[in-house]
């Protein structure tokens, strides 16, 4: 037995073993990142800058969590539209490559497929999105397929906020998924608009919300939580309304709260960071992967996470260099 499955040990849930995980299904967007290193800050007045480097990767935090999902072993699918375009072809093919079930991807003849440009830097980055198929995903089509699956399992949403047809159906479809005995979770990114609003609705639909600190805070404040409270304080709020929050803090790994406000925390991994696009994707996938073998654990979950978090960040893209079991099982010996 691997350290993998040692460490699913006997968390596994009924007749699921660590050898057989729970599928998961991906909810959100697909599209392509362009990402730029170096001299990025963009300086108008037709100034030409050379930037280090450049790539063309798979994007959209759905599908970044999806791959990292499927890189793990676990059986996963992807909700998602794109277009009839060379992006499309791209981000299909990506995702397969990955290991992603891409038979629920929707592709639309009149619409062209979303794209990100990432202007990246070691310590931050911006990004500059054209929407395209991204906002078209409904509740509806999610539904279709959930109700074809013979069994459930992890029902996982992103990018919350740049999907408002998905996002005025969320709280239907996630009480009708759980009605049906699937687990949801949800990481709704930043909100471009930074309104913050309809999450009071999914809440209590959620078994698992994941933001990074930023999110946490602007989301509990939209929810009318007080400015004045720390963080983890914010993180109970939240996790009384429903789901356990488990939080992204940067190089400082993770942690998790439930409605009890018992604190599950873990360190991430030291690294030379060369892109952090996609590295919350990545720890998204590190934790629904445990999840999906069975890891009993909090504080095992959250390990997942974070390592799968921070060794994503050796690599261009948010897909470049995702974990792997092998990569998993040797940090988590340590």
């Amino acid at each position: 037995m691997t350290e993998l499955e040692t460490a699913a040990g006997t968390g596994a849930a009924g007749p699921h073993t660590p050898h057989v995980p729970l599928p998961v299904v991906v909810v959100g967007d697909a599209n392509v990142d362009l990402v730029l290193r170096g001299d990025v800050v963009p300086r108008f007045g037709q100034a030409e800058q050379l930037a280090d480097s450049g790539d063309l990767v798979l994007g959209g935090s759905a599908s970044i969590a999806a791959s990292g999902i499927a890189r793990l072993g676990v059986p996963t699918s992807l909700v998602a539209r794109v277009g009839a375009d060379t992006f499309g072809t791209f981000t299909l093919d990506a995702l397969r490559g990955c290991g992603v079930d891409v038979g629920s991807v929707e592709v639309a003849d009149d619409e062209p497929t979303g794209l990100s440009v990432i202007l990246s830097t070691p310590e931050d980055r911006a990004i500059l999105t054209v929407p395209g198929t991204i906002p078209t995903l409904t509740g509806e089509q999610v539904s279709r397929v959930l109700d074809a699956r013979s069994a459930p399992g992890l029902l996982h949403v992103a990018s919350y906020f740049l999907q408002p047809g998905l996002a005025r159906d969320l709280a239907g479809v996630l009480a009708r998924a759980r009605s049906q005995g699937w687990s949801t979770s949800l990481d709704t990114n930043w909100d471009p608009d930074e309104v913050w609003a309809g999450l009071d609705q999914v809440l209590p639909h959620l078994d698992l919300l994941l933001p990074n600190r930023n999110e946490l805070r602007a989301i509990a404040g939209a929810l009318g939580e007080s400015a004045d409270l720390d963080d983890v304080a914010l993180a109970v709020r939240i996790a009384q309304r429903g789901p356990r929050v488990v939080v992204k803090d940067g190089a400082d790994g993770g942690w998790s709260v439930g409605a009890d406000g018992a604190v599950v925390r873990a360190p991430g991994v030291a690294v030379d960071v060369v892109d952090t696009t996609g590295a919350g994707d990545s720890f998204d996938a590190g934790y629904l992967a445990a999840l999906a073998y069975g890891v009993a654990d909090e504080g095992t979950r959250v390990r997942w996470a974070t390592v799968a978090g921070s060794l994503s960040t050796l690599g261009s893209g948010g897909t470049g260099r995702q974990a792997t079991p092998s990569d998993l099982e040797r940090e988590l010996a340590r």
